[in-house]
């Protein structure tokens, strides 16, 4: 598998057997680089600190510890310590939104894609929720699955995909996942999902490896596609629908 570039469809390629979008939200729906996540990072370590009793060098150890080890800080945070990961997502997820703007491009081509779309989410709905209608997303999206819908499972674990599908009734074979990390698609693939790793072009050596998005040369097996623009991937895909659709008009 070559790495370094995006792989994009081609007319060969067109996702005409696709009935339903589904996109992960924070560093997919909106480029890592805005660094939004930043802030959220921030707070967890806060939450981490001010929950457990410890300095913020041991919060940040062991919030990393546990994303490593549960797929989710929170996941560890219950599973150590019982917190009730309602008081978590309400605290780490109260964060200003002003470095996101509205994407009017992202919007049209979203728009674009025939059949359902839904925003699927380890964070909680209030987030997926401002989020959504800070870049003006909100109405193109049939519901937002986060991670009290999942039980509470992470998104690497097949359990949350599993009770995305028995929510949402899809057919995995004839979905597509967009997700910045790749480990979070190993399930969907193993259900049948088309997968596409949404990569950045930000900087994440500062982070473990397991809690850094998607950077280039990050191709795993599991993946169908890459991209470092989802924009424009999703303005490719409709071109080549509309190709596929031509052809057949033509013929």
């Amino acid at each position: 598998m070559a790495t370094g570039t995006p792989r994009r469809p081609s007319a060969g390629l067109a996702f005409d057997h696709v009935e339903t979008w589904v996109f992960d939200l924070d560093n997919t729906l909106y480029p890592a680089a805005c660094d939004l996540f930043a802030a959220i990072d921030v707070r967890m370590t806060e939450f981490v600190a001010q929950e457990l009793r410890v300095s913020r060098d041991a919060a940040f150890d062991l919030q990393k510890r546990y994303y490593a080890e549960y797929g989710t800080t929170l996941a560890g945070l219950m599973a150590v310590h019982g917190v009730a990961p309602e008081a978590f997502l309400d605290y780490v997820h109260e964060i200003d939104l002003a470095q996101l703007d509205h994407a009017p491009d992202l919007s049209l081509a979203i728009e674009a894609l025939p059949g359902r779309k839904f925003v699927f989410t380890n964070g909680s709905r209030r987030h997926a929720e401002r989020v959504t209608e800070r870049l003006r997303l909100g109405h193109l999206f049939e519901d937002l699955f986060d991670i009290a819908a999942a039980g509470f499972a992470p998104k690497h674990q097949l359990a949350s995909y599993e009770r995305f599908v028995s929510r949402t009734k899809v057919d995995p074979r004839r979905s597509v996942m967009f997700e910045d990390l790749a480990r979070n698609l190993a399930p969907a693939a193993a259900l049948g999902f088309t997968t596409v790793l949404v990569r950045s072009t930000k900087d994440w050596s500062h982070e473990p490896a397991t809690a850094r998005p998607a950077g280039p040369g990050d191709e795993p097996d599991h993946v169908d596609h890459v991209t470092d623009d989802l924009q424009d991937f999703l303005g490719a895909v409709s071109a080549a629908k509309a190709g596929v659709g031509e052809a057949g008009d033509a013929s």
